[in-house]
Protein backbone atom coordinates (compact mmCIF):
# COMPACT_ATOMS: atom_id res chain seq x y z
CA UNK A 1 0.00 0.00 0.00
CA UNK A 2 1.54 3.47 -1.10
CA UNK A 3 0.46 6.86 -0.63
CA UNK A 4 1.00 9.81 -2.74
CA UNK A 5 -0.45 12.89 -4.28
CA UNK A 6 -2.22 12.55 -7.53
CA UNK A 7 -4.78 14.15 -10.23
CA UNK A 8 -7.95 12.23 -10.73
CA UNK A 9 -9.88 12.03 -13.39
CA UNK A 10 -13.73 10.46 -12.52
CA UNK A 11 -15.51 10.25 -16.28
CA UNK A 12 -19.11 8.85 -16.51
CA UNK A 13 -20.80 8.51 -19.63
CA UNK A 14 -24.41 10.08 -19.69
CA UNK A 15 -28.19 8.26 -19.88
CA UNK A 16 -26.17 5.70 -20.68
CA UNK A 17 -29.27 2.74 -18.89
CA UNK A 18 -31.44 4.41 -21.70
CA UNK A 19 -28.93 4.10 -24.72
CA UNK A 20 -28.17 0.67 -23.66
CA UNK A 21 -32.09 0.15 -24.10
CA UNK A 22 -32.18 1.70 -27.50
CA UNK A 23 -28.89 -0.18 -29.05
CA UNK A 24 -27.17 -2.14 -26.54
CA UNK A 25 -24.52 -3.66 -29.09
CA UNK A 26 -24.07 -0.57 -30.76
CA UNK A 27 -23.59 1.24 -27.37
CA UNK A 28 -21.22 -0.73 -26.37
CA UNK A 29 -19.31 -1.43 -29.73
CA UNK A 30 -19.19 2.62 -29.92
CA UNK A 31 -18.20 3.17 -25.90
CA UNK A 32 -15.42 0.51 -27.12
CA UNK A 33 -14.07 1.97 -29.79
CA UNK A 34 -13.55 5.53 -28.09
CA UNK A 35 -11.96 4.48 -25.42
CA UNK A 36 -9.63 2.62 -27.20
CA UNK A 37 -9.09 5.23 -30.16
CA UNK A 38 -9.82 8.24 -28.40
CA UNK A 39 -9.56 8.17 -24.98
CA UNK A 40 -6.86 5.95 -24.09
CA UNK A 41 -4.47 7.32 -26.37
CA UNK A 42 -5.18 10.93 -25.11
CA UNK A 43 -4.25 10.27 -21.37
CA UNK A 44 -1.21 8.33 -22.32
CA UNK A 45 -0.13 11.44 -24.65
CA UNK A 46 -0.37 13.32 -21.58
CA UNK A 47 1.35 11.17 -18.95
CA UNK A 48 -1.44 9.81 -17.29
CA UNK A 49 -3.15 5.89 -16.73
CA UNK A 50 -6.13 4.58 -16.86
CA UNK A 51 -6.80 2.94 -13.67
CA UNK A 52 -10.43 1.07 -14.09
CA UNK A 53 -13.30 0.74 -16.14
CA UNK A 54 -16.21 0.60 -14.67
CA UNK A 55 -18.98 0.16 -17.03
CA UNK A 56 -19.86 3.45 -18.24
CA UNK A 57 -17.20 4.80 -15.83
CA UNK A 58 -13.61 5.62 -16.08
CA UNK A 59 -10.75 6.61 -13.62
CA UNK A 60 -7.81 7.65 -14.37
CA UNK A 61 -4.68 9.16 -12.54
CA UNK A 62 -2.09 11.79 -13.64
CA UNK A 63 1.18 13.63 -11.79
CA UNK A 64 0.34 16.83 -13.19
CA UNK A 65 -3.05 18.91 -12.76
CA UNK A 66 -2.47 20.54 -15.79
CA UNK A 67 -2.11 17.93 -17.82
CA UNK A 68 -5.13 16.11 -16.41
CA UNK A 69 -7.22 19.01 -17.20
CA UNK A 70 -5.70 19.50 -20.62
CA UNK A 71 -6.47 15.74 -21.38
CA UNK A 72 -10.10 16.24 -20.17
CA UNK A 73 -10.50 19.05 -22.14
CA UNK A 74 -9.27 17.61 -25.01
CA UNK A 75 -11.24 14.64 -24.33
CA UNK A 76 -14.34 16.23 -24.22
CA UNK A 77 -13.76 18.60 -27.58
CA UNK A 78 -13.14 14.73 -29.36
CA UNK A 79 -15.78 13.18 -27.98
CA UNK A 80 -18.06 16.21 -28.88
CA UNK A 81 -16.26 16.06 -32.69
CA UNK A 82 -16.69 12.46 -33.03
CA UNK A 83 -20.23 13.00 -33.60
CA UNK A 84 -21.91 9.47 -32.12
CA UNK A 85 -24.12 11.65 -29.69
CA UNK A 86 -22.10 10.34 -26.85
CA UNK A 87 -21.38 12.76 -23.81
CA UNK A 88 -19.26 12.21 -20.70
CA UNK A 89 -19.14 13.71 -17.12
CA UNK A 90 -15.78 14.91 -16.36
CA UNK A 91 -15.12 15.42 -12.67
CA UNK A 92 -11.27 16.13 -11.71
CA UNK A 93 -9.16 16.50 -8.13
CA UNK A 94 -6.00 16.82 -6.36
CA UNK A 95 -5.78 15.03 -3.74
CA UNK A 96 -4.09 12.27 -1.48
CA UNK A 97 -4.99 8.77 -2.52
CA UNK A 98 -3.60 5.05 -1.61
CA UNK A 99 -2.38 2.65 -4.59
CA UNK A 100 -3.00 -0.90 -3.68
CA UNK A 101 -2.68 -3.53 -6.42
CA UNK A 102 -3.01 -1.47 -9.43
CA UNK A 103 -6.21 0.70 -7.79
CA UNK A 104 -6.58 3.91 -5.98
CA UNK A 105 -8.59 4.64 -3.08
CA UNK A 106 -8.90 7.32 -0.65
CA UNK A 107 -11.07 11.13 -0.34
CA UNK A 108 -9.27 12.74 -3.10
CA UNK A 109 -10.53 9.84 -5.35
CA UNK A 110 -13.99 10.45 -3.59
CA UNK A 111 -14.08 14.21 -4.13
CA UNK A 112 -13.21 13.45 -7.81
CA UNK A 113 -16.45 11.11 -8.51
CA UNK A 114 -18.64 13.65 -6.35
CA UNK A 115 -17.19 16.56 -9.30
CA UNK A 116 -18.20 14.10 -11.65
CA UNK A 117 -21.64 14.11 -10.65
CA UNK A 118 -21.99 17.97 -10.46
CA UNK A 119 -20.08 18.55 -14.15
CA UNK A 120 -23.15 19.33 -17.02
CA UNK A 121 -23.25 16.63 -19.94
CA UNK A 122 -20.18 16.77 -22.18
CA UNK A 123 -18.50 19.46 -19.37
CA UNK A 124 -16.13 19.40 -16.76
CA UNK A 125 -15.86 20.38 -12.93
CA UNK A 126 -12.71 20.65 -10.63
CA UNK A 127 -12.02 21.48 -7.35
CA UNK A 128 -10.83 24.26 -5.83
CA UNK A 129 -7.23 22.47 -5.33
CA UNK A 130 -7.25 21.90 -9.17
CA UNK A 131 -8.70 25.60 -9.92
CA UNK A 132 -5.58 26.89 -7.95
CA UNK A 133 -2.97 24.87 -10.03
CA UNK A 134 -3.83 25.51 -12.90
CA UNK A 135 -4.83 29.25 -12.78
CA UNK A 136 -2.89 31.97 -14.99
CA UNK A 137 -1.24 28.33 -16.85
CA UNK A 138 -3.78 27.53 -18.65
CA UNK A 139 -6.07 29.74 -21.42
CA UNK A 140 -9.07 28.67 -19.78
CA UNK A 141 -12.11 30.58 -17.68
CA UNK A 142 -13.51 29.14 -14.73
CA UNK A 143 -16.89 29.66 -13.25
CA UNK A 144 -16.82 29.67 -9.40
CA UNK A 145 -19.63 27.49 -7.89
CA UNK A 146 -19.34 27.92 -4.59
CA UNK A 147 -19.36 25.51 -2.10
CA UNK A 148 -20.90 22.63 -2.50
CA UNK A 149 -22.39 19.56 0.24
CA UNK A 150 -21.78 15.83 -1.44
CA UNK A 151 -22.39 12.77 -0.58
CA UNK A 152 -20.36 11.00 1.91
CA UNK A 153 -17.56 13.85 2.04
CA UNK A 154 -18.06 15.57 5.37
CA UNK A 155 -16.72 19.39 4.22
CA UNK A 156 -18.65 21.10 1.27
CA UNK A 157 -16.30 21.14 -1.43
CA UNK A 158 -15.62 24.29 -3.86
CA UNK A 159 -16.61 23.69 -7.46
CA UNK A 160 -15.31 25.36 -10.73
CA UNK A 161 -16.85 24.84 -14.18
CA UNK A 162 -14.86 24.70 -16.92
CA UNK A 163 -16.73 27.83 -19.12
CA UNK A 164 -17.31 26.93 -23.00
CA UNK A 165 -16.77 22.97 -22.01
CA UNK A 166 -20.41 21.12 -22.07
CA UNK A 167 -24.11 21.10 -22.81
CA UNK A 168 -25.34 23.74 -20.19
CA UNK A 169 -22.99 26.44 -19.17
CA UNK A 170 -23.87 28.41 -16.19
CA UNK A 171 -24.41 32.17 -16.53
CA UNK A 172 -21.01 34.09 -15.40
CA UNK A 173 -20.61 34.47 -11.24
CA UNK A 174 -22.89 32.05 -10.46
CA UNK A 175 -22.91 31.73 -6.73
CA UNK A 176 -24.06 27.67 -7.01
CA UNK A 177 -24.85 24.95 -9.16
CA UNK A 178 -28.48 27.07 -9.62
CA UNK A 179 -31.27 25.23 -11.48
CA UNK A 180 -32.66 27.44 -14.43
CA UNK A 181 -36.33 27.15 -12.85
CA UNK A 182 -36.89 29.21 -9.64
CA UNK A 183 -35.43 26.89 -6.74
CA UNK A 184 -36.97 26.94 -3.31
CA UNK A 185 -36.55 24.85 0.09
CA UNK A 186 -38.81 23.89 2.63
CA UNK A 187 -37.45 24.15 5.96
CA UNK A 188 -39.29 22.19 8.69
CA UNK A 189 -41.63 24.23 10.42
CA UNK A 190 -40.73 24.97 14.30
CA UNK A 191 -42.98 23.01 16.92
CA UNK A 192 -44.35 25.99 19.24
CA UNK A 193 -47.02 23.91 21.27
CA UNK A 194 -44.42 22.71 23.99
CA UNK A 195 -45.42 19.15 23.36
CA UNK A 196 -42.44 17.28 21.64
CA UNK A 197 -45.03 14.64 20.50
CA UNK A 198 -46.01 17.44 18.28
CA UNK A 199 -43.25 17.60 16.35
CA UNK A 200 -44.71 15.48 13.78
CA UNK A 201 -47.38 18.00 13.28
CA UNK A 202 -45.48 20.93 12.25
CA UNK A 203 -43.05 18.58 10.23
CA UNK A 204 -46.15 17.00 9.07
CA UNK A 205 -47.54 20.90 7.75
CA UNK A 206 -43.53 21.16 6.23
CA UNK A 207 -43.77 17.51 4.11
CA UNK A 208 -47.22 18.29 2.72
CA UNK A 209 -46.18 22.09 1.37
CA UNK A 210 -43.06 20.52 -0.22
CA UNK A 211 -45.22 17.75 -1.26
CA UNK A 212 -47.79 20.05 -2.89
CA UNK A 213 -44.86 22.42 -4.30
CA UNK A 214 -43.18 19.61 -6.05
CA UNK A 215 -46.43 19.10 -8.34
CA UNK A 216 -45.38 22.52 -10.35
CA UNK A 217 -42.92 21.41 -13.27
CA UNK A 218 -42.19 25.53 -13.47
CA UNK A 219 -40.22 25.09 -9.73
CA UNK A 220 -37.32 23.15 -8.58
CA UNK A 221 -37.87 22.21 -5.14
CA UNK A 222 -35.36 20.67 -2.36
CA UNK A 223 -36.74 17.14 -1.33
CA UNK A 224 -37.92 16.84 2.13
CA UNK A 225 -34.75 14.94 3.35
CA UNK A 226 -32.45 17.50 2.29
CA UNK A 227 -34.42 20.50 4.33
CA UNK A 228 -35.06 18.46 7.17
CA UNK A 229 -31.60 18.04 8.46
CA UNK A 230 -31.71 21.70 9.47
CA UNK A 231 -34.02 20.78 11.93
CA UNK A 232 -33.77 22.45 15.27
CA UNK A 233 -31.05 24.15 14.34
CA UNK A 234 -30.05 27.85 14.32
CA UNK A 235 -30.83 28.68 10.70
CA UNK A 236 -28.55 31.31 9.19
CA UNK A 237 -30.42 31.79 5.68
CA UNK A 238 -27.57 32.61 3.48
CA UNK A 239 -25.77 29.27 4.46
CA UNK A 240 -29.18 27.38 3.84
CA UNK A 241 -29.33 28.43 0.40
CA UNK A 242 -25.61 27.65 -0.27
CA UNK A 243 -25.85 24.43 0.79
CA UNK A 244 -28.65 23.27 -0.79
CA UNK A 245 -28.50 25.43 -3.78
CA UNK A 246 -31.56 27.67 -3.62
CA UNK A 247 -32.50 30.68 -4.40
CA UNK A 248 -35.78 31.06 -1.85
CA UNK A 249 -36.52 29.69 1.49
CA UNK A 250 -39.93 28.95 3.28
CA UNK A 251 -39.24 29.00 7.35
CA UNK A 252 -42.39 28.75 9.75
CA UNK A 253 -43.95 27.62 13.45
CA UNK A 254 -46.60 25.79 14.07
CA UNK A 255 -48.32 26.19 17.69
CA UNK A 256 -51.44 24.37 18.38
CA UNK A 257 -53.26 24.60 21.54
CA UNK A 258 -56.55 22.71 21.69
CA UNK A 259 -59.37 22.72 18.84
CA UNK A 260 -56.80 26.03 17.45
CA UNK A 261 -53.63 26.52 15.16
CA UNK A 262 -51.55 29.45 14.04
CA UNK A 263 -49.52 29.11 11.24
CA UNK A 264 -46.91 31.14 10.73
CA UNK A 265 -45.16 30.92 7.14
CA UNK A 266 -42.51 33.32 5.34
CA UNK A 267 -40.61 33.38 2.17
CA UNK A 268 -37.23 35.01 1.68
CA UNK A 269 -34.83 35.63 -1.04
CA UNK A 270 -31.72 34.27 -0.08
CA UNK A 271 -29.41 36.26 -1.73
CA UNK A 272 -30.64 39.58 -0.31
CA UNK A 273 -31.98 38.14 3.10
CA UNK A 274 -35.76 39.99 1.97
CA UNK A 275 -38.36 38.70 3.10
CA UNK A 276 -40.90 38.86 0.39
CA UNK A 277 -44.08 37.49 1.72
CA UNK A 278 -45.04 36.65 5.06
CA UNK A 279 -48.18 35.58 6.66
CA UNK A 280 -50.20 34.42 9.93
CA UNK A 281 -52.88 31.56 9.88
CA UNK A 282 -55.11 31.24 13.18
CA UNK A 283 -57.55 28.73 12.25
CA UNK A 284 -59.83 25.90 13.63
CA UNK A 285 -57.33 22.90 13.83
CA UNK A 286 -60.00 21.01 11.53
CA UNK A 287 -59.36 24.08 8.78
CA UNK A 288 -55.59 22.95 8.44
CA UNK A 289 -55.60 21.53 4.93
CA UNK A 290 -57.13 24.89 3.51
CA UNK A 291 -54.48 26.88 5.79
CA UNK A 292 -51.47 24.61 3.94
CA UNK A 293 -53.12 25.35 0.22
CA UNK A 294 -53.16 28.79 0.81
CA UNK A 295 -49.77 29.10 2.10
CA UNK A 296 -48.49 27.11 -1.13
CA UNK A 297 -51.03 29.17 -3.23
CA UNK A 298 -49.31 32.17 -1.45
CA UNK A 299 -45.43 30.91 -1.90
CA UNK A 300 -45.67 30.33 -6.10
CA UNK A 301 -47.29 33.80 -6.33
CA UNK A 302 -44.61 35.57 -5.04
CA UNK A 303 -41.79 33.98 -6.79
CA UNK A 304 -40.93 36.88 -8.87
CA UNK A 305 -41.70 36.59 -12.80
CA UNK A 306 -41.47 32.92 -12.92
CA UNK A 307 -44.76 30.97 -12.03
CA UNK A 308 -47.83 31.89 -14.16
CA UNK A 309 -50.40 33.27 -12.02
CA UNK A 310 -53.16 30.08 -13.36
CA UNK A 311 -50.35 27.80 -12.12
CA UNK A 312 -51.36 28.35 -8.68
CA UNK A 313 -55.11 27.09 -8.80
CA UNK A 314 -53.64 23.62 -8.64
CA UNK A 315 -52.07 23.70 -5.73
CA UNK A 316 -55.57 22.93 -3.90
CA UNK A 317 -55.61 18.99 -2.51
CA UNK A 318 -57.45 17.83 0.73
CA UNK A 319 -56.38 14.34 1.51
CA UNK A 320 -58.92 13.81 4.50
CA UNK A 321 -61.59 15.41 6.22
CA UNK A 322 -60.59 13.37 9.27
CA UNK A 323 -57.96 14.79 11.22
CA UNK A 324 -57.12 11.98 13.26
CA UNK A 325 -56.55 10.06 10.48
CA UNK A 326 -53.99 12.16 9.40
CA UNK A 327 -51.83 12.43 12.57
CA UNK A 328 -51.77 8.09 12.39
CA UNK A 329 -51.06 8.51 9.27
CA UNK A 330 -47.90 10.63 9.74
CA UNK A 331 -46.57 8.57 12.81
CA UNK A 332 -46.86 5.59 10.65
CA UNK A 333 -44.72 7.29 7.93
CA UNK A 334 -42.02 8.11 9.92
CA UNK A 335 -42.27 4.62 11.51
CA UNK A 336 -42.71 2.75 8.12
CA UNK A 337 -39.08 4.71 7.07
CA UNK A 338 -36.76 3.23 9.62
CA UNK A 339 -37.62 -0.23 7.59
CA UNK A 340 -37.12 -2.28 10.25
CA UNK A 341 -39.30 -5.30 10.92
CA UNK A 342 -40.50 -3.90 14.59
CA UNK A 343 -41.33 -0.35 13.02
CA UNK A 344 -42.90 -2.06 10.11
CA UNK A 345 -45.10 -4.02 12.88
CA UNK A 346 -46.00 -0.88 14.65
CA UNK A 347 -47.11 1.35 11.09
CA UNK A 348 -49.29 -1.34 10.17
CA UNK A 349 -50.96 -0.97 13.54
CA UNK A 350 -51.72 2.39 13.29
CA UNK A 351 -52.62 2.59 9.54
CA UNK A 352 -55.30 0.07 9.89
CA UNK A 353 -56.41 2.66 12.63
CA UNK A 354 -56.31 5.03 10.00
CA UNK A 355 -58.74 3.71 7.37
CA UNK A 356 -61.07 2.64 10.07
CA UNK A 357 -61.48 6.39 10.87
CA UNK A 358 -61.63 7.45 6.70
CA UNK A 359 -61.82 4.92 4.72
CA UNK A 360 -61.17 6.81 1.74
CA UNK A 361 -57.57 8.06 2.80
CA UNK A 362 -55.36 6.96 -0.16
CA UNK A 363 -52.45 7.62 1.18
CA UNK A 364 -53.22 5.97 4.17
CA UNK A 365 -53.89 2.75 2.16
CA UNK A 366 -50.90 3.19 0.07
CA UNK A 367 -48.49 3.10 3.47
CA UNK A 368 -50.23 -0.03 4.80
CA UNK A 369 -49.76 -1.74 1.28
CA UNK A 370 -45.73 -0.80 1.62
CA UNK A 371 -45.77 -2.18 5.33
CA UNK A 372 -46.11 -5.57 3.53
CA UNK A 373 -44.20 -5.38 0.75
CA UNK A 374 -41.36 -4.36 3.50
CA UNK A 375 -42.27 -7.26 5.11
CA UNK A 376 -41.56 -9.03 1.95
CA UNK A 377 -38.52 -7.56 1.11
CA UNK A 378 -37.14 -8.80 4.61
CA UNK A 379 -38.36 -12.45 4.28
CA UNK A 380 -40.75 -11.71 7.06
CA UNK A 381 -44.39 -12.15 5.63
CA UNK A 382 -47.23 -13.96 6.07
CA UNK A 383 -48.59 -16.31 3.10
CA UNK A 384 -51.61 -13.55 2.22
CA UNK A 385 -49.15 -10.71 2.32
CA UNK A 386 -48.34 -10.50 -1.34
CA UNK A 387 -52.33 -10.38 -1.89
CA UNK A 388 -52.81 -7.91 0.65
CA UNK A 389 -50.70 -5.29 -0.63
CA UNK A 390 -51.93 -5.83 -4.03
CA UNK A 391 -55.72 -5.87 -2.50
CA UNK A 392 -54.68 -1.88 -0.87
CA UNK A 393 -52.32 -0.90 -3.72
CA UNK A 394 -55.34 -1.08 -6.25
CA UNK A 395 -57.39 0.42 -3.89
CA UNK A 396 -55.65 3.70 -2.87
CA UNK A 397 -54.71 4.27 -6.79
CA UNK A 398 -58.30 4.12 -7.34
CA UNK A 399 -58.99 6.79 -4.78
CA UNK A 400 -55.59 8.57 -6.47
CA UNK A 401 -54.21 8.01 -9.31
CA UNK A 402 -51.89 11.07 -9.73
CA UNK A 403 -50.17 10.58 -6.75
CA UNK A 404 -46.53 9.50 -7.94
CA UNK A 405 -46.46 7.41 -4.30
CA UNK A 406 -49.66 5.85 -4.56
CA UNK A 407 -48.41 4.82 -8.46
CA UNK A 408 -45.03 3.62 -6.99
CA UNK A 409 -46.36 1.50 -4.46
CA UNK A 410 -48.35 -0.34 -6.91
CA UNK A 411 -45.41 -1.43 -8.80
CA UNK A 412 -43.76 -3.24 -5.55
CA UNK A 413 -47.33 -4.76 -4.87
CA UNK A 414 -46.79 -6.35 -8.79
CA UNK A 415 -43.39 -7.52 -7.87
CA UNK A 416 -44.66 -8.84 -4.88
CA UNK A 417 -47.38 -10.99 -6.42
CA UNK A 418 -44.20 -12.07 -9.18
CA UNK A 419 -46.66 -10.05 -11.86
CA UNK A 420 -42.95 -8.81 -13.62
CA UNK A 421 -44.39 -7.41 -16.66
CA UNK A 422 -47.17 -5.20 -14.70
CA UNK A 423 -44.62 -3.87 -12.24
CA UNK A 424 -42.16 -2.83 -15.14
CA UNK A 425 -45.14 -1.18 -16.97
CA UNK A 426 -46.23 -0.03 -13.54
CA UNK A 427 -42.76 1.58 -12.88
CA UNK A 428 -42.05 3.28 -16.52
CA UNK A 429 -45.76 4.95 -16.02
CA UNK A 430 -44.58 6.04 -12.37
CA UNK A 431 -41.59 7.70 -13.50
CA UNK A 432 -42.52 9.45 -16.38
CA UNK A 433 -44.94 11.20 -14.09
CA UNK A 434 -41.91 12.43 -11.13
CA UNK A 435 -40.95 15.83 -11.09
CA UNK A 436 -39.54 16.56 -7.86
CA UNK A 437 -40.24 13.65 -5.81
CA UNK A 438 -37.04 12.75 -4.92
CA UNK A 439 -38.07 9.77 -3.02
CA UNK A 440 -40.52 8.24 -5.08
CA UNK A 441 -38.24 8.57 -7.84
CA UNK A 442 -35.30 6.52 -5.45
CA UNK A 443 -37.68 3.91 -4.94
CA UNK A 444 -39.03 3.40 -8.85
CA UNK A 445 -34.80 3.19 -9.15
CA UNK A 446 -35.23 0.41 -6.50
CA UNK A 447 -37.88 -1.44 -8.64
CA UNK A 448 -36.45 -1.23 -11.83
CA UNK A 449 -33.10 -3.04 -9.63
CA UNK A 450 -35.67 -6.05 -8.34
CA UNK A 451 -36.14 -6.14 -12.02
CA UNK A 452 -33.14 -7.02 -13.19
CA UNK A 453 -32.76 -3.09 -15.01
CA UNK A 454 -29.42 -2.57 -13.18
CA UNK A 455 -27.93 0.79 -14.63
CA UNK A 456 -31.56 2.26 -15.41
CA UNK A 457 -32.01 1.74 -11.15
CA UNK A 458 -27.97 3.58 -11.18
CA UNK A 459 -29.34 6.35 -13.19
CA UNK A 460 -31.95 6.90 -11.60
CA UNK A 461 -31.39 6.98 -7.92
CA UNK A 462 -28.41 8.78 -8.55
CA UNK A 463 -30.52 11.30 -10.25
CA UNK A 464 -32.80 11.31 -7.26
CA UNK A 465 -29.76 11.85 -5.06
CA UNK A 466 -29.36 15.30 -7.20
CA UNK A 467 -32.48 16.80 -6.18
CA UNK A 468 -31.89 16.04 -2.55
CA UNK A 469 -28.30 16.22 -1.77
CA UNK A 470 -28.96 15.51 1.67
CA UNK A 471 -30.93 12.14 1.26
CA UNK A 472 -31.79 9.93 4.20
CA UNK A 473 -30.12 6.33 4.61
CA UNK A 474 -32.96 4.38 2.77
CA UNK A 475 -31.60 6.25 -0.85
CA UNK A 476 -27.75 4.95 0.68
CA UNK A 477 -29.63 1.21 1.03
CA UNK A 478 -30.71 1.67 -2.36
CA UNK A 479 -27.68 2.41 -4.19
CA UNK A 480 -25.65 0.00 -1.97
CA UNK A 481 -27.12 -2.95 -2.95
CA UNK A 482 -27.56 -1.76 -6.92
CA UNK A 483 -23.29 -1.06 -6.90
CA UNK A 484 -23.69 -4.76 -5.96
CA UNK A 485 -25.23 -6.19 -8.30
CA UNK A 486 -22.44 -3.75 -10.70
CA UNK A 487 -19.42 -5.41 -8.86
CA UNK A 488 -18.08 -2.28 -7.50
CA UNK A 489 -17.92 -4.05 -3.87
CA UNK A 490 -15.79 -0.95 -2.54
CA UNK A 491 -18.77 1.69 -3.39
CA UNK A 492 -21.37 -1.52 -1.42
CA UNK A 493 -19.41 -0.78 1.60
CA UNK A 494 -18.72 2.83 1.73
CA UNK A 495 -22.17 3.44 1.25
CA UNK A 496 -23.71 0.59 3.73
CA UNK A 497 -21.52 0.34 6.82
CA UNK A 498 -23.32 3.75 8.41
CA UNK A 499 -26.39 4.47 8.69
CA UNK A 500 -27.42 2.64 5.74
CA UNK A 501 -27.01 -0.43 7.86
CA UNK A 502 -31.05 -0.75 8.60
CA UNK A 503 -31.94 -4.07 7.92
CA UNK A 504 -30.88 -7.68 7.63
CA UNK A 505 -31.00 -7.16 3.72
CA UNK A 506 -28.33 -4.33 4.11
CA UNK A 507 -26.14 -6.78 6.08
CA UNK A 508 -26.40 -9.23 3.51
CA UNK A 509 -25.34 -7.23 0.74
CA UNK A 510 -22.11 -6.05 3.09
CA UNK A 511 -21.23 -9.49 4.01
CA UNK A 512 -21.21 -10.05 -0.08
CA UNK A 513 -19.74 -7.34 -0.81
CA UNK A 514 -16.69 -7.81 1.52
CA UNK A 515 -16.11 -11.89 0.35
CA UNK A 516 -16.33 -10.98 -3.15
CA UNK A 517 -13.26 -8.53 -2.59
CA UNK A 518 -11.15 -11.55 -0.45
CA UNK A 519 -11.45 -9.79 2.61
CA UNK A 520 -12.03 -12.51 4.44
CA UNK A 521 -12.19 -11.60 8.27
CA UNK A 522 -14.20 -8.36 7.89
CA UNK A 523 -16.55 -10.81 5.60
CA UNK A 524 -16.90 -12.86 8.78
CA UNK A 525 -17.45 -9.71 11.40
CA UNK A 526 -19.83 -9.01 9.06
CA UNK A 527 -21.31 -12.35 8.75
CA UNK A 528 -22.02 -12.37 12.25
CA UNK A 529 -23.56 -9.07 12.52
CA UNK A 530 -26.14 -10.66 9.87
CA UNK A 531 -26.99 -13.45 11.72
CA UNK A 532 -27.47 -11.75 15.22
CA UNK A 533 -29.28 -8.95 12.82
CA UNK A 534 -31.46 -11.84 11.05
CA UNK A 535 -32.29 -13.75 14.56
CA UNK A 536 -33.29 -10.77 16.47
CA UNK A 537 -36.19 -9.84 13.11
CA UNK A 538 -37.11 -13.50 13.48
CA UNK A 539 -37.90 -13.27 16.87
CA UNK A 540 -39.69 -9.85 16.64
CA UNK A 541 -42.36 -11.94 14.51
CA UNK A 542 -41.94 -15.21 16.39
CA UNK A 543 -40.44 -17.52 13.59
CA UNK A 544 -38.23 -20.15 14.77
CA UNK A 545 -35.11 -20.28 13.45
CA UNK A 546 -33.01 -23.64 13.54
CA UNK A 547 -29.78 -23.54 11.65
CA UNK A 548 -27.87 -20.67 10.12
CA UNK A 549 -27.98 -21.55 6.82
CA UNK A 550 -28.64 -19.77 3.62
CA UNK A 551 -31.34 -21.52 3.11
CA UNK A 552 -32.81 -20.53 6.75
CA UNK A 553 -31.45 -17.08 7.06
CA UNK A 554 -31.44 -15.93 3.35
CA UNK A 555 -33.71 -17.99 1.24
CA UNK A 556 -36.94 -15.65 1.63
CA UNK A 557 -34.90 -13.27 0.00
CA UNK A 558 -34.96 -14.72 -3.12
CA UNK A 559 -38.63 -14.23 -4.25
CA UNK A 560 -37.90 -10.45 -4.58
CA UNK A 561 -35.95 -10.73 -7.68
CA UNK A 562 -36.83 -11.14 -11.12
CA UNK A 563 -33.60 -12.67 -12.20
CA UNK A 564 -32.18 -16.34 -10.27
CA UNK A 565 -29.02 -14.60 -11.52
CA UNK A 566 -29.24 -12.13 -8.79
CA UNK A 567 -30.17 -14.28 -5.78
CA UNK A 568 -27.47 -16.47 -6.90
CA UNK A 569 -25.12 -13.31 -7.01
CA UNK A 570 -25.89 -12.51 -3.29
CA UNK A 571 -26.03 -15.84 -1.85
CA UNK A 572 -22.49 -16.08 -3.78
CA UNK A 573 -21.39 -13.60 -1.24
CA UNK A 574 -22.59 -15.83 1.69
CA UNK A 575 -21.11 -18.53 0.88
CA UNK A 576 -17.93 -17.29 0.19
CA UNK A 577 -18.25 -15.59 3.99
CA UNK A 578 -18.55 -19.27 5.31
CA UNK A 579 -22.29 -19.68 5.63
CA UNK A 580 -23.09 -22.89 4.55
CA UNK A 581 -26.58 -23.68 1.60
CA UNK A 582 -28.07 -26.53 3.98
CA UNK A 583 -27.76 -27.69 7.58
Amino acid sequence: MERRLAAIVAADLVGFSKLMEEDEAGTLSTLSRLIKELIEPLVSEHRGRIVKLMGDGILAEFGSVVDAVTCATAWQERVAADSVGLQFRIGINLGDIIHQDGDIFGNGVNVASRLEGLADPGGICVSDSVHHEVKGKLELAFQDQGEQSVKNIAEPVRAYRISGVGSAPAAAGSASLQPEKPSVAVLPFTNMSGDPEQEYFSSGISEDIITELSRFRTLFVIARNSSFTFMGEKIDIKQVGRTLGVQYVVEGSVRRAGSRVRVTAQLIEVETGNHIWAERYDRDLEDIFAVQDEVTRSIVAVLPGRVQAAVATRASRKPTDNMKAYELMLQAKALRDSLNAEDTARARVLLERALELDPQYARACMYLADTYVIDMWLGLAAPEASGMSLTLARRGAALDNNDAYIQDQLGFAYLCEGLWEDAEAQFDKTIAKIVNEAESMAWCGYGFMLLGRHEKARDIVNEAMRLDPLHPPALDWILGQIHYFARRYEDVIQLLIGEALLNSLAHAFLVGAYAQLGRAREARAALGAFTKERRREFNSRNIAVDDDTIDVLAGSFRRMWRNDTDWEHLADGLRKAGLPDKA
